[in-house]
Order: structure tokens, then sequence, then C-alpha cells
């Protein structure tokens, strides 16, 4: 195979290496394009860009593969949870026994916030959104350590260790007590004993003189939501915290940042999205049959099918969509907007128009069930998905961090405004 491209503009050539990833994915080196020949690349959204070289995660969307760190998602699943498997993210290696043992201990009993930070949640009205309370709250957090908040790369990165530890374990408490403000309810604080979605779990639901007590197939339902979601390769949340970390700012402006950009409904909205449609068809009345021939004729959108990167199954959709009857299960819970997804599902997947369009459902179909189940509230859906995520934006601005000669990340464009025009006295217009 030809380790080169060649690119002729007018009556030049240019050649530009080929690079090859470890699965055999190919990419042009075009780093030199605009400083050889004047032009640059036209890549609306960057679906065809690579923005950076990363060892985190591994997508095959055409075979419906994901990987962290080389292990297959579905293994992951089956036989891990979510610490272990953030911990695998941030530092590639699975844990031996002893690290597992002493990096839990870190991030279990960490989750306590300093008491000044009590009082920044009564500065916010009863209807801000969870998510802008987040971002603003973990950008505040890195005041609270600043010897991990430098901005100093070396600094920061010699201090990573126990910050990525504190943000991990604080997202929890954060989360949880933007929910009890908003509903006017005292902080929780958390009980020993109780692994990482178990003491999440209290913290949001437990009341005075009645604790809340999970079902293990409950708290295992939200580990795997946190798991699935804990990275997902150059989406945009976690291209921003990359963005973001390549100006040199510190781990928890990053993430921040990154929480930000997951807010948006086109990316971390997805699953709110479902939710309401599944709504919406059961208010009038439907099991899904006609709604499935509106999304065909193009007079209604079957949300939580398809996926810009997967041209197959989601296999994060498998694994919940089994989990999903489950949680039902465990709370006794006969939700007939389980039985419309199934539905959608069953015809969906046996119609020629959404198999030939290859729309399966995504991960997003089923967590929103799941959600809704364990009592999480619609606007609280996306906070889920971030601190589902916060492993791999971590990862990722650690990668970013160390990597020698990094450079600012600063895309071109093409400019399409005005051309030079005089300036008009104000009197003359």
């Amino acid at each position: 195979m030809e380790d080169k491209a060649t690119l002729k503009l007018a009556n030049q050539q240019f050649d530009f290496p080929i690079i090859e990833g470890t699965e055999g994915e190919k990419a042009v080196d075009l780093r030199k394009l605009r400083q050889e020949s004047g032009y640059i690349t036209y890549d609306d959204g960057y679906g065809n860009t690579g923005s950076c070289k990363s060892s985190i995660t591994f997508i095959n969307g055409e075979k419906g593969i994901l990987r962290y760190r080389g292990y297959s998602i579905e293994e992951l699943a089956e036989k891990s949870d979510f610490i272990e498997a953030a911990y695998l993210i941030i530092y590639g290696e699975l844990p031996t026994a002893e690290q597992r043992a002493t990096y839990s201990d870190r991030v279990l009993r960490g989750a306590n916030l300093h008491a000044g930070m009590h009082h920044l949640f009564e500065g916010f009205p009863p209807h801000s959104h969870p998510m802008g309370i987040l971002s603003a709250l973990l950008n505040s957090l890195g005041s609270y350590y600043p010897e991990m908040a430098t901005n100093d790369r070396a600094t920061d990165l010699a201090n990573f260790d126990n910050a990525s530890a504190v943000i991990l374990s604080k997202v929890r408490m954060l989360a949880a007590m933007t929910y009890r403000m908003k509903n006017g309810l005292p902080a929780e604080y958390p009980r020993p004993g109780l692994d990482y979605c178990e003491n999440f779990l209290h913290l949001m639901f437990s009341m005075p003189h009645k604790p809340y007590e999970p079902h293990e197939d409950v708290s295992r339902a939200l580990d795997l939501i946190f798991l699935l979601h804990a990275d997902h390769e150059q989406n945009c949340s976690t291209s921003t915290v990359r963005m973001v970390a390549s100006g040199g700012a510190n781990l928890f402006a990053s993430v921040s940042a990154g929480v930000c950009a997951l807010w948006g409904p086109l990316h971390g909205g997805a699953n709110m999205a479902v939710l309401k449609m599944l709504r919406e068809i059961h208010d009038r009345g439907d099991d899904g049959s006609q709604f499935i021939e509106d999304a065909k004729n193009g007079k209604a959108r079957l949300m939580g099918f398809g996926h810009r990167v997967y041209k197959n199954y989601d296999p994060r959709a498998k694994i919940l969509g089994k989990y999903s009857e489950r949680v039902l299960r465990a709370l006794n819970i006969n939700d007939p907007l389980l039985n419309i997804a199934k539905h959608l599902e069953e015809k969906a997947l046996s119609d020629n128009y959404f198999v030939d369009r290859k729309l399966y459902p995504n991960v997003d179909f089923y967590s929103g069930i799941i959600l809704q189940a364990i009592g999480i509230p619609l606007d609280m859906f996306t906070v889920m998905f971030a601190i589902g995520r916060m492993p791999g934006w971590i990862a990722h601005w650690r990668e970013l961090a160390a990597a020698e000669k990094g450079r600012i990340h600063r895309p071109r464009q093409i400019y399409t405004g005005a051309n030079l025009r005089a300036y008009v006295p104000i009197d003359q217009r």
C-alpha cells in the first residue's frame, strides 16, 4: 500500500503521509497542507477530521464495536463496574486488587464538600437548570483546591491523581445537592459501606428518619448507565474538554466546559427526547404503530434510533435493554412506556424502512426508561450523563496535557462575509 496521498491543486502536486491506527483505521496527515499550498480543508462539523491521536477508546460504528483501552464494552458491562472502568479509562490498565482498593477508597470517602460550597447553592434560583449549576460548581470546586487548579501544566499534572479523584467523587454530591436544593430538601451526607452508586442514590433520595435503601438491581442499573457512558471517543463534549485544555486550562475548568457542551439537546439531551416521545405516544392512546407510520411518512421523528457514529446496533443499547426489564421487576413497575418502547423496537427492527437506513436503537432509547423508573427527574437526565462521562473527560485532559509539543487548538474558517468597505460617518447613513 502507498504510504502517501497525492493531492493536485491547480498545476501543483503535493504528497502527504498516511497515518494508520492500531485497528487499521487510516488518515491522511494534512498538517502541512496550508503551509505548503496555501489551502485548508473544509469539513463542516469535523465529521472527517481526526483532531488527535488517542489511546483511550476505539469505536467501529459499522460493526457496532465499542472498547475502552482495548476491552470490549460487553465484557466490561458483565464483569466490571463503573469505578474499575473509570480507573481503566484514566490510567490505561485494569487495577490490581490493591490499586482497586486504594482508588475506590479515595473516591468513595471524598464526597463531602467544603462547608463554604454549601452556601453557593443558595445563590441559584430554584428554577435554575441542574446542568448550569453543575458547570458553575465544578469550576468553583477548583477554587477550594488551588494546588490542583493552577493552570501551570507541570503542577496540574503532578496533582492529577488527587484532582481526578476529587472531581469523580464530588460530582455526585454536587448533583445530589442540586436536586435537593431544587426540591427544598436538606442536604444528606454519605453513608459508610455503600458503593459509588448506592451512595449517590442515598444522597439523592434519603429522607430524615427514612434512609433510602436501593435495590441491588437498581444500583447496578445506574452503575451500568455510568459505565456505558464513561467515554465515547471525540464527541462534542470530549472535544470541548480537549480544546479548553489545549489552552493550558486546569482539569476543573476543562470538565466544567464539558458539562456546558453536554447540556445541548443535540448531545446530552437525547434520552430526555426519547421519554418525551414515549409520553406523547402514550397520551394519544397509541401503542407505537401509528407513530412508526408517521415517522416513515416524515410526520414524526423517531427519537433514540440511529446514531451519527453507529451504523449498526449500538452495543450499549443491547446491554441496557436487557437490564431495563430487571429494574422494572425489582421496583414492581409495569411501565406502559416500556411496553411502547419494546413495540417501537420490534416494529423498527422488522421494517425495511428502518433496516435499510440502519436506524437501530441507541443507548438513549433505554437509559431514559431506567432513569425514570429510579425516580430521576427529567431535568436531571443530562446530569446523570455528565457523571458517567466524567472519567472520559478526565482521561482526555490527561492525555492531552501529558503530550509533548502539544499545540493550542485553533481551527481555520472559510470567510463568507463582506469585502473591504469604507467607513461611512453616521450623519451620512
